[in-house]
């Protein structure tokens, strides 16, 4: 289930920065600054859920039931 909701994530994201660039194209300033600032936040969080510590584990498996 984490795994569909991290997908989603990064298809949001990637969303969101096409919709910024479409924007920013038709002559608008503020909106699309806004939409891709919100697209860093969910690719560094999804970035925190996925890359691996020291140990080699990720959040995203420690979630997992054993």
């Amino acid at each position: 289930m984490l795994d569909a909701v991290l997908s989603m994530l990064m298809l949001a994201a990637i969303a969101l920065a096409a919709g910024a660039f479409v924007l920013f194209r038709r002559g608008e300033r503020k909106r699309p600054v806004l939409m891709l600032v919100l697209a860093a936040v969910m690719l560094v969080n999804l970035g925190i859920w996925t890359l691996p510590d020291a140990g080699g584990n990720t959040l995203a498996q420690n979630t997992q039931p054993q």
